[in-house]
């Protein structure tokens, strides 16, 4: 697996990451115990690069990634975020104030088993909070040596900007994939500007790049795709189409659309390290097989007509979501 250096900071990190949520919350039922294999295989994979936050599972998935992996903490490099504030009936709030932010880190410190976090993300921006607040807090969490690197989640150009001036910002984190190429153009150029590296999460667009979905598809209990625009009656079979075409050129790549989606990817530069989320270890290998695919300008280029942007049919979000993650508009 290569690896490559964390900006502004010494932290070293496998060039493809882990999205642990799954294992906790928002896909349908946890299994711990295949959580666990499957935690442990990315480790022997070469996948060390490990995503979380405190509201996965409200906390359960920072204890477990603690739990399994803390025999093995030296190895590995955990990125956890704070921010998100859950309300009644699934509504998030966020609460970036300079007072609350050293005390969640503690927290996750707690729960996570260690002395030390590699990336500390703000989840989310606090409208109500200047983010230079924000990020000043985030800053002296550093200097005291909790927090090796700080990153910001679904952040504008404009905010990047603000907030690196405050503290480098080692990392932003945004949804990234052949259906949501929103990122090009704005925040991806912005972050190259400024040396900082772009994780993308959701490299897989929620499962629909993996080709495994269809009409038939029940989302099961406490699936989080039940209520996103782009899942909904009418808008998913429009955007199955669309696999249907990925399904092929993967076919003649002798891949599976997953890794030539991932493939696609990490091909857009080596300053962006995707962090597909998956609680399966059958899943995991599938994605790591994708860093053996050598993407030529042909097939960026059939992809890329396949997948403008915009391509997706409905919004990423629920209006109530949508607000709270930034773009170039505002």
């Amino acid at each position: 697996m290569n690896r490559r250096k964390l900006p502004f900071s010494d932290v070293e990190f496998s060039r493809l990451g882990l999205g642990c949520m799954s294992m906790s919350a928002a896909y349908g039922t946890p299994d711990e115990g295949q959580a666990e294999i499957t935690l442990r295989r990315a480790v022997e994979l070469g996948v060390t690069f490990l995503d979380t936050a405190n509201v996965y599972g409200m906390g359960h998935n920072e204890e477990l990634i603690g739990r399994v992996l803390g025999p093995v903490r030296d190895q590995v490099q955990i990125g956890t975020k704070f921010g998100f504030v859950p309300g009644e009936n699934g509504a998030l709030s966020v609460d970036g104030r300079p007072e609350v932010v050293r005390a969640r880190c503690e927290e996750s410190l707690k729960r996570l088993g260690t002395d030390y976090i590699d990336l500390y993300y703000a989840h989310r921006v606090d409208p109500n909070v200047p983010v230079e607040h924000t990020v000043d807090v985030m800053g002296s969490l550093v200097t005291s040596g909790l927090v090796r690197a700080i990153g910001l989640c679904e952040v504008n150009s404009e905010t990047l900007r603000r907030a690196h001036r405050i503290h480098p910002i080692s990392a932003v984190q945004s949804e990234y994939s052949l259906w949501n190429r929103e990122p090009e153009g704005g925040i991806i150029d912005t972050c190259r500007e400024l040396g900082v590296a772009f994780i993308p999460f959701s490299p897989l667009g929620r499962g629909m790049l993996t080709g495994t979905l269809t009409e038939a598809t029940q989302f099961a209990k406490g699936d989080m795709r039940s209520f996103l625009p782009r899942f909904s009656e009418g808008n998913f079979e429009k955007n199955l189409a669309l696999v249907t075409r990925l399904r092929q050129i993967a076919l003649a790549k002798n891949c599976t659309p997953a890794q030539l989606a991932l493939a696609w990817v990490m091909a857009k530069g080596d300053d962006i390290t995707p962090i597909p989320g998956t609680k399966r270890i059958e899943i995991l290998e599938e994605n790591v097989g994708a860093l053996d695919i050598v993407m030529d300008k042909d097939t960026m280029a059939q992809l890329e007509a396949l997948f403008p942007v915009g391509a997706a049919v409905g919004e990423r979000y629920p209006a109530q979501m949508s607000r709270l993650a930034q773009s170039e508009r505002r």
